[in-house]
């Protein structure tokens, strides 16, 4: 009879009043056509909260130079790593916390708590006036900008059941295409009384501060986004079990963990059954690769922009902010182009593993490439650059939804 009474409360669809996820999974029995307005919101909020952590890599050779602290021009790198690591370390402090609240208090406070401090302090980050101010800014912005755990929640939980693997996409694919419209925004707007001073002359904000231009554009959009996320529904269930269908859960989500006669004597003793997750290996394992999937894709990121403004006597290209922005952008177009048409014909023909295992195995000659590249010069340099930052960016971007995907 008990477990007949359970299965009875599982087959019947319970929603409480008062509770916004359930709501929310009342709104997805009641839809049946494609999730176009949860696409599109997902996409910015992970747009918003990507573009501003490479946005500075284009100019932050010329920033660290114009603050005058490194004594020798090779020293400007090793002072830039500090300014461009600030942000994932206040993030790496701080994600567990936030993970934390958003189970508590809802997704929604959280992805609205991570756009607001990308408007206040990647706004301030422009202004900065000295090496140690640009790294306070940047270590508070990855620090309160905790939202890249609770939106991947958010996309599954938002999504019915037949588009969750396309929300799952869709947070690793503005993911990589904000990594490049950033830096693309950086090189281009920055430095805009040199580049426009009939638009901005030098006696202006912009001609005193910059790099402010492109900081203030990303926090425009970053204030549009927080706006809009004030309509975006809360997915977190809050409700205690006090339901039949609650109880039947709770039973039905416990019992295969262990034998009849076992489940029913911890049961009677109220001892709750503890596995640990350091022993589920494919979880374990999915972990691990996606940390260095996101390891390697970082650091090319900044790296990249570093090496291609340095001096060629240093081994760089002497591009200029400009350049730099020119070849992101080619590679971001190639990007949407990828995963929008050619990377779901290639996972249905090869599945995800294979497709991970081959991007990890060409990333390793062509990131091997670059310092024959820097040998290059004129149209040479100009294509092969493009193409094979094209290239990287596609392999990267791939390999990080693929490990996403698992965990």
């Amino acid at each position: 009879m008990a477990a007949e009474e359970q299965e009875k409360a599982l087959l019947e669809k319970y929603f409480h009043e008062n509770c916004p996820g359930c709501k929310v999974e009342k709104y997805k029995e009641s839809q049946k056509g494609f999730p176009i307005r949860e696409l599109l919101s997902i996409w910015i909020v992970v747009l918003c909260t990507a573009l501003p952590i490479s946005s500075l890599f284009p100019f932050l050779y010329f920033m660290i130079r114009d603050f005058h602290i490194a004594k020798r021009e090779e020293d400007i790198g090793y002072y830039a790593g500090y300014v461009g690591s600030s942000f994932m370390f206040g993030r790496a402090l701080t994600s567990v916390f936030w993970g934390i609240v958003a189970d508590r208090y809802g997704r929604k406070p959280v992805i609205i708590m991570g756009t607001i401090a990308v408007v206040i302090f990647n706004t301030l980050f422009g202004l900065s006036v000295n090496f140690w101010m640009a790294i306070a800014m940047r270590f508070l912005l990855g620090s309160l900008n905790g939202l890249l755990g609770p939106i991947k929640a958010y996309a599954t939980e938002i999504f019915r059941e037949e588009y969750q693997a396309l929300g799952v996409s869709t947070v690793s694919t503005a993911w990589g295409i904000g990594l490049i419209i950033g830096p693309a925004l950086g090189g281009y707007l920055a430095q805009p009384a040199e580049k426009f001073p009939s638009i901005f002359p030098k006696e202006s904000v912009f001609g005193r501060f910059p790099y402010f231009l492109p900081c203030l554009a990303i926090s425009v959009f970053a204030l549009v986004v927080t706006i809009a996320t004030c309509w975006l529904p809360e997915t977190l269930h809050k409700h205690h079990k006090s339901s039949k269908f609650d109880a039947a859960c709770e039973d039905v989500e416990t019992a295969p963990l262990m034998s009849g006669t076992k489940y029913k004597t911890q049961k009677a003793e109220g001892k709750a059954p503890k596995k640990s997750l350091f022993r589920n290996w494919p979880l374990m394992s999915s972990i691990i690769v996606y940390c260095v999937f996101s390891l390697h894709d970082m650091a090319y990121t900044e790296i990249f922009s570093l090496w291609a403004v340095s001096p060629r006597r240093y081994g760089g290209l002497s591009y200029t902010t400009e350049d730099v922005g020119n070849v992101l952008a080619i590679s971001g177009a190639g990007l949407l182009i990828f995963q929008t048409c050619l990377y779901p014909y290639f996972n249905r023909l090869l599945g995800p593993v294979v497709v991970a295992r081959l991007n990890g195995v060409l990333a390793i000659p062509l990131l091997s490439s670059y310092p024959f590249i820097a040998m290059l010069t004129g149209l040479s340099l100009s294509i092969v650059l493009n193409c094979t930052s094209v290239a990287k960016n596609v392999l990267s971007v791939s390999m990080s939804y693929t490990a996403s995907y698992y965990i």
